[in-house]
């Protein structure tokens, strides 16, 4: 009997192409005996379903798994929501090819069959958590499983701030910003800010500056348990932006202090057996791709 009885499925909301999947998902889990659960607003798009219907705290409580179905941001979103209640994550690909959503459309009942049947590898992922203080009150703040960006919002203007890790004064900086990535980041924005790619089982964070205004200033590569906190500076005209997975932001005030840090609770990522993290990188990032043409 498999270890998964519950599953919740979570989909990409105004998809065609994750609706029709959604719908074969739920046709293969249901002849193979299991019960199925909607997350509420996935169940919005399924009109007529007879399925049991609950939001993310009730899925995350009384599911052993939950699917996802779109790209990666959707699994990021499901990711932040479900993360505490230990509940492992599986993702079905109806995005671009993800790092984070491995199984393709065709082959949902081939894997899906082979996680119920005990064949596949679990990955753990940790999360950054996020508090944005003015003074000593909370005034925001967030978790995010790629990366915790502060940037100047609108206004393309540089941002002046002060860095500080484990209480332990690194530099002040002006630039476009700063990304803070996790080892499931490294592959999303970071790379694109020019930071090193890690693999997923680090237990590192990569500071990456955003066009810094001193072309000395590069990517710093920390221990994963470091406190990192970062002090808005008290002369700029721009009201920086603290993002995070790219998805929600609180917006700061000069003189804001940002702490950071990594959180309690790690998402445990089902992958299939045959997944290779090298084979992800090679095929979305094209390595090797001239050769032998």
């Amino acid at each position: 009997m498999s270890e998964f009885n519950i599953i919740g499925l979570v989909g990409r909301q105004g998809s065609e192409h994750a609706l029709y999947s959604l719908k074969r998902l739920i046709r293969y889990l249901q002849s193979a005996g299991v019960e199925v659960v909607l997350e509420e607003s996935t169940a919005e798009s399924l009109p007529g379903h007879t399925l049991t219907v609950s939001s993310s705290e009730e899925l995350g409580k009384r599911c052993d798994l939950v699917i996802v179905v779109g790209g990666d941001g959707s699994l990021l979103g499901a990711a932040r929501s479900l993360s505490k209640y230990n509940v492992p994550l599986l993702g079905v690909n109806r995005g671009r090819l993800g790092f984070l959503t491995d199984i393709k459309p065709e082959e949902i009942e081939e894997k899906c069959e082979e996680v119920l049947s005990g064949k596949y590898m679990m990955e753990s992922r940790f999360l950054l958590e996020t508090s944005v203080m003015r003074g000593t009150a909370l005034l925001g703040g967030g978790d995010a499983l790629n990366d915790v960006v502060i940037h100047p919002g609108k206004f393309v203007r540089m941002i002046e701030f002060e860095l500080y890790i484990d209480g332990q004064f690194v530099y002040s900086q002006r630039s476009d910003g700063l990304i803070i990535s996790t080892p499931t980041g490294s592959t999303a924005y970071a790379l694109s800010g020019g930071g090193p790619i890690m693999h997923p089982k680090l237990d590192a964070i990569v500071i990456v500056p955003m066009n810094p205004h001193t072309l000395s200033s590069r990517p710093i590569v920390i221990d994963g348990s470091s406190e990192i906190r970062i002090l808005v500076g008290e002369h700029n005209s721009a009201h920086p932006h603290v993002t995070f997975d790219g998805q929600n932001h609180v917006v700061t005030n000069p003189g804001d202090d940002i702490h950071i840090h990594k959180k309690p609770h790690k998402l445990n990522l089902i992958h299939p057996l045959n997944h290779n993290f090298y084979e992800t990188c090679r095929t979305k990032l094209g390595w090797g791709s001239h050769l032998g043409e």
